[in-house]
């Protein structure tokens, strides 16, 4: 009888827990998780490189696709750069820049020049067959697309630069 009181009063607290939004595998805060995006996907380049990567983490968040999260979204498989969860920041000045980079993200500030349907970037100088993605943006090492519908644009990023 005894435990199954304990199960009883424990059960809410455990249940709200369970949905707390800045939950992560590795006990990280939602800002840890952005730094650590930003920091590993920027290539530590540059700081609008880091607000465009902060940008779509944020984009990804508010759509219902995407988990609702900051660590869910930065910590989906084949996403975001492998261990970018665990890997050690071992550069300091660039680690506290991703830090400062996100702190203003996460008080509403976000890239100029990507709207909220930029969720998509990759590695800048690789090219892919996108039928279905629009170049918006070359910043901190990366190229950033939105979705759009296919054969409605170029995906070329070099000749999508005209249309800027």
């Amino acid at each position: 009888m005894a435990g199954s009181l304990k199960l009883l009063f424990a059960a809410p607290l455990l249940l709200s827990l369970a949905g707390c939004a800045t939950f992560s595998p590795f006990g990280l805060s939602s800002r840890d998780c952005l730094a650590r995006a930003m920091y590993f996907e920027s290539n530590r380049s540059s700081e609008d490189g880091m607000l465009a990567v902060g940008t779509v983490v944020m984009n990804r968040v508010a759509d219902r696709k995407y988990p609702q999260s900051v660590c869910g979204v930065v910590g989906q498989k084949n996403q975001f750069a492998p261990g970018v969860l665990s890997k050690p920041m071992k550069e300091k000045r660039s680690a506290a820049l991703a830090y400062s980079v996100a702190d203003r993200i996460l008080r509403g500030e976000r890239h100029q020049t990507l709207t909220t349907d930029v969720k998509h970037f990759h590695t800048a100088g690789y090219r892919y067959p996108y039928t279905n993605m629009f170049y918006v943006l070359e910043a901190g090492g990366n190229n950033f697309y939105e979705k759009r519908k296919s054969g409605t644009f170029t995906n070329d990023p070099f000749t999508a630069l005209a249309y800027w």
